[in-house]
């Protein structure tokens, strides 16, 4: 599509500086950008290597100047990208109609403006949503309830009673509603403990690819509204998640933990089991954490604990080479000072010697002593 610099300013609630009425027909990062297209700039050097392409207009949100290019002042240039691209790009409107090759139950209700693709399986009591698209190799199981405007995308399997609000997306390969992981000992033996709840995802999550959400084992595994996560990550049975959560990829949370609202579990982040984690939280990568956690706080490392208690961990690591070769010197020096264990035996044993002499001493001196106290007593 085509548009002004001026156009692109207003959707963005910039200023431009320069031609307002430069013509703009696409976005493309700095070192791919041809004349004609819109580019960004986070900061200096970016926007050195921007202002040395060929695109005519940049988006910035510093205090750049330039003689060369159309300039489109924002906010944040991150922002406005996000925003922008889908001026130039719209995704096309949601397809319609059912696949010859769909297996669809009588008793499934699906929205006539829906898109049901290719060898999509929709069991029993299930219920999809106007202009919800199941992509294809999708099953949906018995009494699943999908809402409005989703996207399911390829080999996505739903099981029974998973229920999913407006505008969700699902991407390839995720499994939700699957069992949890519960077991007890009998006898030497695991005995499964059934999990005879189910899965609810708020609107407006998504959820990443090779994704599996279980299914609780009495109630529903939650996921937030608005809540986003990524590829290959596992949520165990009864966890819940507040809305606007980030939960990168290979994290892993462990059963029935509940994250407040604004998590941020980055990537390979392992929680424990029964946890509370609280608002506003941030969780640096491939930390472990085993206890709970108060609103806003930063934490890291395995065992994970608050950021700036890790911080002091990894200064004083760093000071323990010198330590150790500050404590060999002084080893070294020492070390003709000190006594060898020979020296030590001898000094024990004369100590001992001196103890068993004035022992000695004592005992005799008392035994002479006895006679004239006692005769002492008898004259008195």
């Amino acid at each position: 599509m085509r548009f002004t610099a001026g156009d692109i300013a207003d959707q963005l609630g910039g200023k431009v500086l320069g031609d307002r009425t430069m013509p703009l027909t696409g976005f493309q990062a700095a070192d791919r950008a041809r004349a004609g297209e819109l580019t960004f700039a986070e900061n200096r050097t970016f926007f050195e290597r921007a202002e040395q392409s060929a695109a005519s207009a940049i988006i910035v949100d510093k205090n750049f100047t330039s003689e060369r290019k159309v300039l489109i002042r924002v906010p944040s240039a991150r922002l406005a990208f996000a925003k922008v691209v889908p001026l130039f790009y719209p995704e096309p409107g949601p397809p319609t109609g059912i696949h010859s090759s769909a297996i669809i139950s009588e008793k499934a209700e699906v929205h006539p403006e829906a898109c049901i693709g290719a060898h999509v399986i929709i069991a029993d009591g299930a219920k999809i949503g106007a202009r919800t698209v199941l992509h294809g190799n999708n099953y949906v199981d018995e009494d699943c309830e999908i809402g409005e405007d989703c996207a399911i995308f390829h080999n996505v399997t739903l099981y029974p009673r998973t229920k999913m609000g407006n505008r969700v997306r699902v991407h390839a390969g995720t499994i939700i509603g699957s069992d949890g992981f519960g077991y007890v000992q009998e006898g030497g033996r695991h005995l499964k403990v059934p999990q005879i709840g189910n899965v609810e995802i708020e609107d407006d999550a998504e959820i990443g690819a090779n994704v599996t959400i279980d299914r609780g084992a009495l109630g529903p595994t939650h996921i937030g509204k608005g809540t986003k996560v990524d590829n290959l990550v596992q949520i165990a049975h009864n966890v819940s998640t507040g809305e606007n959560c980030l939960v990168v990829a290979q994290a892993g949370i462990a059963g029935s933990t509940k994250l407040g609202n604004s998590v941020i579990l980055a990537g390979q982040v392992g929680l424990a089991g029964h946890l509370r984690i609280g608002n506003n939280v941030t969780i640096a990568a491939q930390s472990g954490v085993m206890r709970d956690i108060n609103d806003g706080e930063k934490w890291w490392g395995t065992p994970g604990q608050p950021d700036k208690q890790m911080k002091r961990q990894l200064l004083a690591l760093q000071k323990l080479p010198e330590l150790l070769r500050r404590y060999n010197r002084f080893e070294k020096f020492a070390k003709s000072r000190l006594l060898t264990p020979e020296e030590i035996a001898e000094a024990q044993a004369k100590t001992a010697a001196e103890k068993e002499k004035k022992a000695a001493e004592k005992a005799a001196k008392n035994a002479a002593e006895q006679p004239a106290k006692a005769e002492t007593e008898k004259n008195s």
